[in-house]
């Protein structure tokens, strides 16, 4: 069986999630991050310092599938490296620095999914990313109870 003989089911989908995640923690390494304080890095940057700490914690925690402990524990850590910073009304934002490892990471992360999907046809795109969605809505779901 070839990969493209592979049906549509949780066993391809935790291939290609596996595929992507080896790429993302060889990146990760340069600059020492985990997957779970890369995801807190991330939403830290996407929120556009407009969340708070409290909300930061909620929004990262519901990324990651963790309790607030966990999230409160890779922002003291992202904050030791001096990725992030909270300001003195309580929003956390990324350095500099956190924006140059982000910035890496993200570009270098762009060039990898473009060699991998880039010459797939719009179309068939959108197909997968409303299968995914819906999927990934499902099971947020289910976390929710």
């Amino acid at each position: 069986m070839t990969t493209t003989d592979v049906p549509f089911s949780p066993a391809l989908i935790g291939q290609v999630e596996k595929s992507l995640g080896a790429f993302l923690r060889r990146q990760l390494a340069g600059p020492g991050l985990t997957e779970p304080q890369w995801v807190t890095l991330s939403l830290t940057i996407m929120s556009g310092a407009s969340l708070d700490h409290e909300q930061l914690v909620a929004r990262v925690a519901g990324a990651l599938k963790t309790g607030d402990a966990a999230t409160e524990a890779e922002l003291s850590v992202l904050d030791a490296m001096g990725l992030i910073a909270a300001g003195a009304s309580g929003v956390v934002d990324a350095t500099d620095h956190g924006r140059e490892v982000f910035g890496a990471v993200r570009g270098a992360s762009g060039q990898f999914t473009q060699r991998l999907w880039g010459d797939i046809a719009t179309d068939d795109l959108e197909v997968a990313a409303r299968v995914l969605s819906t999927i990934l809505a499902r099971a947020n779901s289910e976390f929710a109870r």
